[in-house]
């Protein structure tokens, strides 16, 4: 019996140990290289340790392979990825074979039943469905209906000032959380901006936007364990399906929009903003209210941590530099009108406040890797390897944050040197190459940039020219990522201190 026993545990564990390695020789079969996955984490070895980002992990395989590959195989847990290590592949992938390369790889894990609002989300939308919503909304991002909300913004920003100004007053030894001062600067500019309302962010008893928002970038652990089970086993994508927002934030935003759109229908508003394009698009196109709401919350969502994560990173940026921020400050100063702002067209001129931003996205991208699905077979060529094939359904990953922190592209990559984005052209220049996606790039490029953009410089106006900004003592002197998270940050927290000038 007790051998019987052994015989039985020894069984188990075998075939335990088969199931485990079976696919590790997916990419083997396909001539594709790739370092040896370790059992059960794969390619990943901080995946459920979670001890440091995983841009980490993936540089590490990127630094080892750039110079000899453009892409090779490697594995989250038992699920083979191909990661991009050729900035010429990468630009191939969004912009040159886009078709090929069309959805992003969250979309095979979620569905309108198991949440509707981030399965109607430009973001993670598909095929047709993708190409029709964006159709839709590009006309409602345009640079004059940007340039018509300009006003709100100013607005936004004067009351930030106040904030600000009350914090030094109360004079905390930590100073102030950017993040926390960001985040409140984005909900109250885009739900004042979208929606027509006030957040209350920077006031004493904000509304319940503000902590519904916080709620909706947090990462249970419920979806952390899907992530995984997914991972170890890759079938499970075709019957787990994952619910990014919770369902009692789902249901305020739903009541959220539902009260502004009522609100708007019933008073003769002369607003140009993008709450009276919505309403125009779902009289022309008569939609139902749910799909209403999803098409606003597109506009909602999508506003307000990754452009939060741009501003606390730019601040802390400058903070860390005071010969740059003068330097942006004496910019700043010079274009100011009566009213101490910046005209419109002016802000989106002014190169030294656009490299500052570009350089503070190079370094803190909002999102550190694209995961594309391969939605055609195709087949690629392998510098010193033999051509693949891509199969259908194949995860595809960019590691912007490689390209973007690589001496061979950025001299002296993890300087702050807003510089190197002052040449004409720099942008493109730099994304055409592949090795700059702050905002990505190709057809899927981020629809909001150019509102993102005008919230993040005006609120720089304000705060460079009204504050002398450093970096509070508790903030960590280095840009290690936190490993915890959707939208990269500053491991720690920023915090900093603010001093009025005369």
């Amino acid at each position: 019996m007790f051998l019987v026993t052994i015989v039985l545990i020894v069984l188990l564990a075998s075939l335990g140990y088969v199931f485990l390695v079976w696919n590790y020789g997916y990419w083997r079969r396909r001539k594709v290289p790739g370092p040896r996955p370790a059992l059960l984490t794969g390619n990943y070895p901080n995946m459920f340790t979670m001890k440091q980002h995983l841009i980490k992990d993936l540089n590490e395989i990127y630094c080892k392979y750039k110079q000899q590959y453009d892409a090779v195989g490697i594995y989250a847990s038992r699920s083979p990825q191909l990661l991009i290590v050729s900035p010429e592949l990468a630009h191939r992938v969004f912009v040159t074979d886009f078709k090929h390369f069309h959805d992003n790889e969250v979309s095979a894990l979620v569905t309108e039943k198991s949440d509707f609002i981030f399965a109607n989300n430009i973001f993670t939308m598909t095929g047709e469905g993708w190409k029709e919503r964006r159709s839709d909304l590009t006309p409602g991002l345009t640079i004059s209906r940007v340039k018509a909300v300009y006003p709100v913004t100013n607005q936004v920003c004067r009351r930030m000032n106040e904030f600000i100004r009350k914090q030094i007053r109360i004079g905390s030894p930590d100073g102030v959380n950017s993040k926390d001062l960001s985040l409140c600067f984005t909900t109250e500019m885009v739900t004042d901006a979208v929606l027509g309302l006030s957040a209350q962010s920077f006031s004493e008893h904000p509304t319940p936007v503000l902590a519904n928002i916080k709620t909706l970038f947090e990462q249970p652990l419920s979806l952390l364990l899907s992530f995984m089970a997914v991972s170890v086993i890759p079938s499970l994508r075709h019957i787990i399906k994952l619910r990014f927002i919770p369902k009692h934030v789902e249901e305020f935003f739903v009541e959220f929009m539902q009260a502004a759109v009522g609100a708007r229908r019933g008073t003769q508003s002369d607003r140009v903003d993008f709450l009276d394009y919505i309403l125009q698009l779902a009289k022309k196109r008569n939609l139902p209210a749910r799909q209403l709401t999803a098409y606003s919350m597109t506009f909602l969502l999508d506003g307000f941590e990754t452009t939060a994560s741009v501003l606390a990173h730019t601040l802390l940026l400058l903070g860390r530099d005071a010969e740059a921020q003068q330097r942006l400050r004496e910019e700043l100063q010079a274009e100011l009108n009566d009213e101490g702002f910046v005209a419109f067209d002016k802000l989106v001129e002014l190169p030294f406040l656009d490299a500052c931003v570009h350089e503070s996205l190079r370094l803190f991208p909002p999102l550190t890797v694209s995961n594309r699905l391969c939605t055609k077979p195709i087949e690629l060529p392998n510098r010193n390897g033999p051509n693949f094939t891509i199969e259908q359904g194949t995860t595809v990953l960019v590691p912007h944050a490689c390209f973007m922190l690589d001496e061979d592209y950025f001299p002296n990559a993890h300087q702050f040197q807003p510089d190197r984005f002052l040449e004409p052209n720099a942008v493109k220049m730099y994304r055409d190459r592949g090795v700059f996606m702050g905002f990505g790039d190709g057809p899927r490029i981020c629809i909001g940039m150019r509102f993102a953009l005008a919230q993040i410089k005006a609120a720089l106006v304000e705060i460079i020219v009204n504050f002398d900004v450093k970096v509070n003592p508790k903030t960590r002197k280095d840009n290690k990522f936190s490993p915890i998270g959707i939208v990269t940050s500053l491991e720690g927290g920023i915090w900093l201190d603010f001093a009025a000038r005369q």
